[in-house]
């Protein structure tokens, strides 16, 4: 039977519509509550349609839209490998050696550094987690004191210093401002940094401010009333610390940490104008002795026998002084109490291994600084 008898004289046309082939589907609803009613024609037309569709046709539908590709039984075929020709010779197949693997190099251990023979080392502390270690933390772990005097240079420093404050006195007041303002701006920033708080620009003005305060006040009050300006100055600047930190947003263990630094760095600031009211011939006596004691104390000797030589020599420059300008005998006792004040200033400016510029601002400053009180008080009592 010819494809125009098959479908009634009309040509075969893939792609027509044939209901006898075409699947139709119907799928379920969540709607339970309609059921339709199927009607016997309707029923019986669907199973006449099923036969003829389980029928053979042969000419019916393609079964395949699209032919399938034809592959392959393993999805990836295995390599192959071209047989050696006779005339090769054997070894060119033969294993190559495999070279020993070289051998890792080891980092290097880091030595550290040696000191100079003219003086220790300095190196900057760590704050970003570098691995270097400081050298307060070298000292620690190996043992050792962290204390570090300030040398040689700072003492000569204190020496021109203090040999300045003397001249200074010998003129009158106001020969002995200029020195005294250099040495309260020392004090002020030296102290800060030695706390390991820098830049710490507010509370160093605040500090000196209050030195230059009080010069004032001793200048306008007179000899006389030295410790009412020294006192009242003094007060006056611890509640202006205090509320210096009050507006600080840090943290309270910080704030407090802040106002003990500017607290103490504002009272010595404002003592080192005790050499401003005390008696020009005991600001004398007193700065010649702190001069001898740091140049004796930064010589090369052992420690017990270093202290004993600072305080023979302060006690010996206290004498000196004393008979030029007229103390006599009294001049050992103050050259001997300033030498004193003098060590515990150089002692403070030489803990935890500090910086350079602490040695340079207090280890200069300190020692005259500490003998203030000293230079005031016994000054006023011997003269």
């Amino acid at each position: 039977m010819s494809n125009e008898q098959q479908y009634g004289g009309q040509p075969y046309d893939p792609n027509a519509y044939d209901p006898s082939v075409t699947q139709t589907w119907e799928g379920q609803t969540w709607d339970t509550t309609y059921q339709p009613a199927v009607r016997p024609e309707d029923a019986y037309g669907y199973q006449a349609a099923a036969q003829q569709a389980q029928s053979p046709q042969p000419y019916a539908y393609p079964q395949e839209a699209y032919p399938q590709q034809a592959y392959p039984q393993q999805a990836y075929p295995q390599q192959t490998y071209a047989q050696p020709e006779p005339y090769d010779p054997p070894q060119a197949y033969a294993a190559a050696p495999v070279p020993a693997p070289a051998p890792a190099h080891a980092p290097a251990p880091v030595e550290a550094p040696a000191e100079a023979p003219d003086g220790p080392a300095y190196s900057s502390p760590t704050t970003s987690g570098n691995a270097r270690i400081t050298d307060a933390q070298r000292a620690r772990a190996e043992g050792r004191s962290p204390i570090i005097e300030p040398g040689m240079q700072p003492a000569a420093l204190t020496a021109v210093l203090a040999l300045l404050l003397a001249g200074g006195a010998a003129l009158g007041t106001y020969g002995l401002l200029l020195p005294l303002v250099a040495l309260q701006g020392l004090t002020a920033a030296g102290w800060f940094r030695l706390n390991g708080m820098w830049p710490a620009r507010q509370g160093i003005a605040l500090a000196f401010l209050g030195g230059l305060v009080a010069d004032a006040a001793l200048l306008a009050a007179g000899r006389e009333h030295a410790a009412p300006a020294i006192l009242g100055t003094l007060g006056v600047w611890v509640l202006l610390s205090l509320v210096l930190q009050l507006r600080s947003h840090a943290d309270p263990d910080e704030r407090m940490y802040g106002l003990m630094a500017t607290v103490a760095s504002a009272a010595l600031t404002v003592l080192a104008a005790g050499h401003l009211g005390a008696e020009p011939d005991a600001v004398v006596a007193g700065s010649v002795a702190v001069a001898a004691t740091v140049l004796a104390r930064a010589l090369p000797l052992p420690g017990p026998v270093s202290l004993v030589v600072s305080l023979l020599a302060a006690a010996g420059a206290g004498i000196a002084a004393g008979t030029l300008t007229g103390m006599g005998a009294a001049g050992a006792l103050l050259g001997l109490a300033t030498g004193v004040c003098a060590l515990v200033g150089l002692r403070t400016a030489s803990y935890d291994y500090p910086s350079r510029f602490v040695h340079m601002t207090a280890g200069v400053a300190l020692p005259l600084t500490a003998a203030a009180p000293a230079v005031y008080l016994l000054g006023r009592a011997l003269v």
